[in-house]
């Protein structure tokens, strides 16, 4: 593969409270990734652990010692296949700290390359979940890559601090599923990250659990905002795609993101603001 170029394989499938029936879905997706020649593939939160509230009750009597040594298996396998993999999973915390929802990152050594915690909780996770405070950088293919967790998305001053650190490619993980039927889901939370997307200029490879019901599959996202492929609906299954720096977008706010950044929140000159303030109420 190319400098500037990253192959991505963005996967669904439906997350359980049976950590050995997710870590089967799992190792069969990174066997399939590697066919495909992916550079890295994706899974949704909590994707091997099963989400807390959801999946199961609470962490009480939870079996650490099976995620353990499914982990080990699935680093053992993304050393074999030699793949990037980000897995959604919990991480144990030393009592009484709860757990926290985690993205492991997993080099194509097949060893545990950084770790991020999702940074925002909903009022609902932080009954069984400990916020983490720090964000994740790694580079493949002198690509800048960060990740992040479900309810970061409502947050666009993580996506601000991602950009002036020069990120290019998100891996934002989703357990958006097994609810009772359609619901806001649909409408907000792919859209929220298109915005993101666009706003910012970051390619975003969007990981959902796809247990019914999936109020949206996962999805890839250019730095435009468009979506450009996405996995069928309630299906098992992954999407490739490509990212290439060497692409052109259409980004109208490009000359003028930076004065924002800065404060700076016109693009005219600082005279006519002032004339401008000082006539308000003049006809």
């Amino acid at each position: 593969m190319n400098s500037g170029q990253l192959r991505i394989a963005t996967c669904q499938f439906p997350v359980c409270a049976d950590i050995a029936a997710n870590a089967a879905h799992i190792a069969s997706l990174m066997e399939e990734a590697a066919r495909e020649k992916a550079d890295i593939v994706h899974f949704s939160e909590c994707a091997l652990s099963g989400y807390a509230s959801v999946d199961f009750e609470s962490f009480e009597n939870f079996d650490w010692d099976l995620l353990k040594s499914k982990m080990l298996d699935l680093m053992a396998l993304a050393g074999e296949l030699k793949l990037w993999v980000v897995l959604g999973s919990s991480h144990r915390l030393t009592a009484p700290h709860k757990p926290h929802n985690s993205l492991y990152l997993i080099s194509p050594e097949g060893k545990i390359a950084d770790r991020y915690d999702k940074r925002f909780c909903t009022e609902w996770d932080l009954k069984y979940y400990t916020p983490g405070n720090h964000f994740v950088y790694f580079n493949i293919h002198g690509i800048k890559c960060s990740l992040l967790i479900c309810f970061d998305l409502r947050f666009p001053e993580l996506y601000r601090a991602l950009y002036k650190e020069g990120v290019k490619v998100i891996f934002q993980s989703f357990y958006n599923a097994r609810q009772q039927g359609p619901s806001i889901h649909s409408e907000i939370m792919r859209q929220t990250m298109q915005a993101n997307a666009a706003d910012n200029g970051f390619w975003v490879s969007m990981s959902n659990s796809c247990g019914w019901y999936c109020p949206y599959p996962s999805c890839f996202i250019q730095p435009d905002g468009r979506i450009i492929a996405q996995c069928p609906e309630h299906q098992e299954g992954l999407i490739l795609n490509l990212v290439d720096l060497n692409q052109t977008f259409y980004d109208p706010a490009a000359p003028f993101r930076d004065l924002a950044i800065r404060g700076i929140l016109t693009n005219g000159p600082g005279d006519m603001e002032d004339e401008r303030s000082q006539n308000r109420t003049v006809l």
